[in-house]
Protein backbone atom coordinates (compact mmCIF):
# COMPACT_ATOMS: atom_id res chain seq x y z
CA UNK A 1 0.00 0.00 0.00
CA UNK A 2 1.74 3.34 -1.10
CA UNK A 3 0.92 6.24 1.36
CA UNK A 4 0.06 9.89 0.96
CA UNK A 5 1.16 13.16 1.44
CA UNK A 6 -0.29 16.06 3.33
CA UNK A 7 1.69 19.67 2.73
CA UNK A 8 0.68 22.23 4.81
CA UNK A 9 2.18 25.77 3.82
CA UNK A 10 1.49 29.34 4.58
CA UNK A 11 3.68 32.34 5.64
CA UNK A 12 5.69 32.41 8.86
CA UNK A 13 2.83 33.55 12.11
CA UNK A 14 -0.18 32.08 10.07
CA UNK A 15 -0.87 29.16 12.35
CA UNK A 16 0.49 26.17 10.71
CA UNK A 17 2.03 24.87 13.31
CA UNK A 18 -0.65 24.91 15.55
CA UNK A 19 -3.00 23.92 13.36
CA UNK A 20 -1.08 20.28 12.73
CA UNK A 21 -0.18 19.98 16.68
CA UNK A 22 -4.04 19.95 16.55
CA UNK A 23 -4.09 17.37 13.49
CA UNK A 24 -1.68 15.16 15.65
CA UNK A 25 -3.64 15.84 18.96
CA UNK A 26 -6.76 14.58 17.37
CA UNK A 27 -5.63 11.20 16.56
CA UNK A 28 -4.98 11.41 13.26
CA UNK A 29 -2.03 8.50 12.42
CA UNK A 30 0.28 11.20 10.81
CA UNK A 31 4.35 10.83 10.30
CA UNK A 32 5.98 14.18 10.56
CA UNK A 33 8.18 15.07 8.02
CA UNK A 34 10.67 16.72 10.00
CA UNK A 35 12.36 19.58 7.34
CA UNK A 36 15.99 20.32 7.18
CA UNK A 37 17.24 24.17 7.74
CA UNK A 38 20.58 26.31 7.59
CA UNK A 39 18.78 28.83 10.09
CA UNK A 40 19.75 28.72 14.18
CA UNK A 41 17.11 27.31 16.63
CA UNK A 42 14.70 29.91 17.99
CA UNK A 43 13.72 29.33 21.83
CA UNK A 44 13.70 25.98 22.60
CA UNK A 45 13.81 24.38 19.31
CA UNK A 46 15.98 21.42 19.12
CA UNK A 47 17.68 19.57 16.42
CA UNK A 48 15.89 16.47 14.89
CA UNK A 49 12.67 17.63 16.72
CA UNK A 50 11.42 20.77 15.23
CA UNK A 51 14.14 20.88 12.46
CA UNK A 52 17.48 19.26 11.28
CA UNK A 53 19.65 22.32 11.88
CA UNK A 54 22.55 22.21 9.17
CA UNK A 55 25.41 24.36 8.69
CA UNK A 56 24.86 26.95 5.38
CA UNK A 57 27.68 24.52 3.93
CA UNK A 58 26.35 21.21 5.02
CA UNK A 59 23.08 22.58 3.57
CA UNK A 60 25.04 23.37 0.32
CA UNK A 61 26.76 20.36 0.33
CA UNK A 62 23.42 18.11 0.37
CA UNK A 63 21.70 20.02 -2.53
CA UNK A 64 24.75 19.10 -4.50
CA UNK A 65 24.35 15.26 -3.43
CA UNK A 66 20.82 15.85 -4.27
CA UNK A 67 19.60 14.88 -1.25
CA UNK A 68 16.18 17.07 -1.01
CA UNK A 69 12.70 16.74 -2.33
CA UNK A 70 12.43 20.34 -2.51
CA UNK A 71 14.61 23.51 -0.56
CA UNK A 72 14.10 27.06 -1.08
CA UNK A 73 16.81 29.39 0.11
CA UNK A 74 13.88 31.98 1.73
CA UNK A 75 16.06 34.51 2.76
CA UNK A 76 20.02 34.71 1.96
CA UNK A 77 21.78 32.64 3.10
CA UNK A 78 19.01 30.66 4.97
CA UNK A 79 17.76 27.33 3.31
CA UNK A 80 14.66 25.34 4.31
CA UNK A 81 14.29 21.80 2.59
CA UNK A 82 12.93 18.26 2.76
CA UNK A 83 15.10 15.36 2.96
CA UNK A 84 14.27 12.74 0.55
CA UNK A 85 14.97 9.58 2.02
CA UNK A 86 12.43 9.77 5.11
CA UNK A 87 9.85 10.55 3.11
CA UNK A 88 10.26 7.11 0.35
CA UNK A 89 10.79 5.53 2.83
CA UNK A 90 7.76 6.53 4.79
CA UNK A 91 6.08 6.19 1.44
CA UNK A 92 6.88 2.95 0.43
CA UNK A 93 5.42 1.86 4.19
CA UNK A 94 2.38 3.07 3.61
CA UNK A 95 2.30 5.73 6.23
CA UNK A 96 0.54 9.66 5.82
CA UNK A 97 3.19 12.22 5.68
CA UNK A 98 2.82 15.46 7.09
CA UNK A 99 5.07 18.30 5.47
CA UNK A 100 5.47 21.97 7.01
CA UNK A 101 6.97 23.42 4.01
CA UNK A 102 7.17 26.60 2.68
CA UNK A 103 4.88 27.88 -0.20
CA UNK A 104 7.17 27.64 -3.20
CA UNK A 105 8.44 24.14 -1.35
CA UNK A 106 4.06 23.14 -1.35
CA UNK A 107 3.56 24.06 -4.84
CA UNK A 108 7.03 21.91 -5.85
CA UNK A 109 5.85 18.84 -3.99
CA UNK A 110 2.63 18.59 -4.83
CA UNK A 111 3.56 18.64 -8.52
CA UNK A 112 5.97 15.54 -8.12
CA UNK A 113 2.86 13.49 -6.14
CA UNK A 114 0.02 14.60 -7.92
CA UNK A 115 -3.10 13.12 -6.60
CA UNK A 116 -1.12 11.44 -4.34
CA UNK A 117 -0.72 14.91 -2.19
CA UNK A 118 -3.36 17.66 -0.43
CA UNK A 119 -1.96 20.69 -0.44
CA UNK A 120 -3.29 23.20 2.19
CA UNK A 121 -2.35 26.79 2.61
CA UNK A 122 -3.29 28.68 5.49
CA UNK A 123 -3.96 32.49 4.88
CA UNK A 124 -3.68 34.71 7.53
CA UNK A 125 -7.36 36.89 7.50
CA UNK A 126 -4.94 40.12 6.84
CA UNK A 127 -0.98 41.06 6.75
CA UNK A 128 -1.43 43.56 9.75
CA UNK A 129 -2.96 40.73 12.03
CA UNK A 130 0.18 38.44 10.73
CA UNK A 131 2.60 41.53 11.76
CA UNK A 132 0.61 41.22 14.74
CA UNK A 133 1.35 37.91 15.62
CA UNK A 134 4.53 37.89 14.60
CA UNK A 135 5.24 40.23 17.36
CA UNK A 136 3.63 38.67 20.07
CA UNK A 137 5.69 34.76 19.47
CA UNK A 138 8.45 37.31 20.42
CA UNK A 139 11.11 35.36 19.19
CA UNK A 140 12.53 37.72 16.46
CA UNK A 141 14.02 40.94 15.73
CA UNK A 142 11.79 43.79 14.39
CA UNK A 143 14.00 43.34 11.75
CA UNK A 144 13.21 39.93 10.86
CA UNK A 145 9.63 40.33 11.55
CA UNK A 146 9.61 43.19 8.49
CA UNK A 147 11.20 40.76 6.59
CA UNK A 148 8.54 37.91 7.35
CA UNK A 149 6.29 40.31 6.97
CA UNK A 150 7.14 41.23 2.76
CA UNK A 151 8.14 38.01 2.68
CA UNK A 152 3.96 36.55 3.41
CA UNK A 153 3.00 39.82 1.21
CA UNK A 154 4.74 37.42 -2.11
CA UNK A 155 4.16 34.22 -0.69
CA UNK A 156 0.15 35.43 -0.53
CA UNK A 157 -0.46 34.95 -4.46
CA UNK A 158 0.27 31.66 -4.19
CA UNK A 159 -2.71 30.19 -2.36
CA UNK A 160 -4.72 29.81 -5.40
CA UNK A 161 -2.06 27.13 -6.41
CA UNK A 162 -3.20 25.28 -3.45
CA UNK A 163 -5.75 22.19 -3.74
CA UNK A 164 -7.16 23.63 0.04
CA UNK A 165 -7.27 27.61 1.27
CA UNK A 166 -7.75 27.81 5.20
CA UNK A 167 -8.20 31.45 6.73
CA UNK A 168 -7.15 30.87 9.91
CA UNK A 169 -9.07 34.32 11.54
CA UNK A 170 -10.88 32.35 13.81
CA UNK A 171 -8.68 29.28 15.13
CA UNK A 172 -11.87 26.91 16.10
CA UNK A 173 -12.95 27.44 12.98
CA UNK A 174 -9.61 26.70 10.95
CA UNK A 175 -9.40 23.45 13.38
CA UNK A 176 -12.77 22.43 11.50
CA UNK A 177 -11.92 23.46 8.45
CA UNK A 178 -8.41 21.32 8.72
CA UNK A 179 -9.94 18.60 10.11
CA UNK A 180 -12.68 18.26 7.45
CA UNK A 181 -10.10 18.34 3.99
CA UNK A 182 -8.16 15.48 5.82
CA UNK A 183 -11.31 13.85 6.34
CA UNK A 184 -12.19 13.54 3.01
CA UNK A 185 -8.68 13.29 1.79
CA UNK A 186 -8.05 10.20 3.52
CA UNK A 187 -11.69 8.80 3.13
CA UNK A 188 -12.72 8.92 6.45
Amino acid sequence: MQGNLIIVSAPSGSGKSTLINHLIEQGYQLTFSISATSRAPRGNEQDGREYHFLSTEAFKQAINENKFLEYEEVYPGCFYGTLKQPIDEALAEGKIMILDVDVKGGVNVKKIYGAQALSIFIQPPSVESLRQRLIARNTDSMEMIEKRVKKAEEELAYASRFDVTIINDDLETAKRDICKAIDKFIGK
